[in-house]
């Protein structure tokens, strides 16, 4: 086993562990990174979306060489019903630029190649090695680790905990807690393989162009969640994810919510025919600004899922957890560069960074959002679903009712289900947005 001591081990190989280990090894620093997976990206099963500002901060001509699928040029969100989906688009042709904003990703290959960009800069990295505890010294500071593998500990001066939503490093050494069922989400995925030339011609895009759908109503039963429809160069990611709280008191099978989902004769046409190769779950933090823990320590930070750095409300995750452990590998060669010591004080210096960012702004702007899509679950994602659906229905179907009448019959809608307790309902969510 190694026995030299390290400026910084990182722990994890997703988005934030990579952005640390290469802004840090970028630097000249000596880093060693642990996954452990079989490889980078291995046990992620993410079919999502690469946030292109975010990766140019730390490699600025990654277009040039990253394992990208399409660029997307296309958003829907869509408000289902069981038999329905009422929609708003937004498509811009400025999308089709020299840079792009957004990128369909897989995982398993963008991970494994972000990690080979930190190897490239010096970072050593060790796979199939999990970090089984932090070791700390008389006055509880962490100065290493102890891996699974024979060997001692492995020490350095500072660790980087990106281990993801669990974080069971860190909290194994109480320094966060487990996270609550109430604040973690279940997602569950397929890829759907079918031609290219199929996935172009059933969302509208040609060439490298790419289109997301994300959907909430009916789909999630009630549940706080969503549904994802992601378009790559030949498969269709699609899946759908609600609260692990939910899921347990409502005693709902993630397999059902999704087998019904792609059944919806709106997402069905979309994937006809597609010949499905993988399914896979994943756990996301979902608590917001009021689940994230303390994220520095004397010898230790935390970025990313394990800090709990997710933005349920715009469903964004890789962008924040890139930023988290770009910012704290900044942090972190400064306080090395200045000769200082990795005490709390010093490291305090990356929680500083990270509140003068979008992440924490964002986070602290919607603080109460994952408490109001809790509590309010039933009436967001089945009453206000249906009663939109009614509506256009109303308005767009023609069989010689007078307009007033339907419009009556709106209102009657409206009144029986949720009555004043629709301003209240605007005035909690307008509360929760600002």
């Amino acid at each position: 086993m190694i026995d030299e001591k390290f400026d910084a081990i990182v722990i994890g190989a997703g988005h934030a562990g990579n952005a640390a280990a290469y802004t840090m090894a970028s630097r000249g620093m000596k880093v060693l990174q642990l996954e452990r997976g079989e490889y980078p990206g291995s046990k992620n099963v993410q079919g999502g979306i690469l946030y292109a500002d975010m990766l140019e901060k730390i490699i600025p001509d990654f277009r040039e060489e990253a394992p990208l699928e399409r660029h997307l040029i296309e958003q829907r969100f869509w408000f289902m019903t069981d038999k329905s989906h009422t929609g708003m688009h937004y498509r811009s042709d400025d999308f089709n630029e020299d840079r792009p904003n957004r990128y369909t990703i897989i995982r398993s290959q963008f991970d494994r190649w972000f990690a080979r960009q930190a190897q490239a800069q010096g970072s050593i990295l060790l796979s199939e090695t999990t970090a089984v505890e932090l070791i700390q010294d008389a006055y509880g500071k962490v100065v290493g680790v102890r891996t699974d593998r024979s060997g001692g500990p492995i020490h350095a001066a500072v660790v980087v905990l990106a281990e993801g939503v669990n974080g069971l490093l860190g909290a194994r050494a109480g320094l966060r807690e487990t996270p609550k069922p109430a604040h973690v989400a279940l997602a569950v995925k397929e890829m759907h393989f079918l031609p290219p030339e199929v996935i172009e011609q059933r969302f509208n895009i040609k060439g490298n162009e790419g289109a997301v759908i994300e959907a909430a109503g009916t789909i999630s039963k009630g549940m706080a969640g969503m549904g994802f429809i992601y378009t790559n160069k030949e498969s269709i990611s699609v899946g759908i994810g609600c609260l692990v709280s939910d899921f347990a008191e409502n005693k709902a099978s993630p397999a059902e919510l999704l087998d019904a989902f792609k059944k919806h004769p709106s997402v069905a046409p979309l994937i006809e025919g597609s010949e499905v190769k993988e399914y896979a779950a994943h756990l996301i933090p979902e608590g917001g600004y009021k689940a994230v823990p303390q994220l520095f320590g004397a010898g230790w930070v935390i970025c990313g899922d394990a800090a709990g750095l997710n933005n349920a409300v715009h469903r964004e995750g890789s962008n924040l957890a890139m930023t988290s452990g770009r910012l704290a590998g900044e942090a972190i060669f400064q306080i090395k560069s200045r000769r200082e010591p990795m005490t709390a004080e010093n490291l305090s210096r990356y929680k500083k960074a990270l509140d003068d960012s979008f992440v924490m702004k964002d986070l602290r702007k919607h603080k109460d959002m994952p408490a109001l899509l809790h509590t309010q679950a039933s009436n967001l994602f089945l009453t206000y679903p249906q009663l939109v659906s009614k509506a256009m229905e109303n308005f767009v179907r023609v069989d010689g009712t007078p307009k007033l009448d339907k419009e009556k019959d709106t209102f009657r809608h409206v009144r029986k289900a949720r009555g004043l307790g629709v301003i209240g309902d605007a005035v909690r969510l307008a509360l929760a947005w600002r």
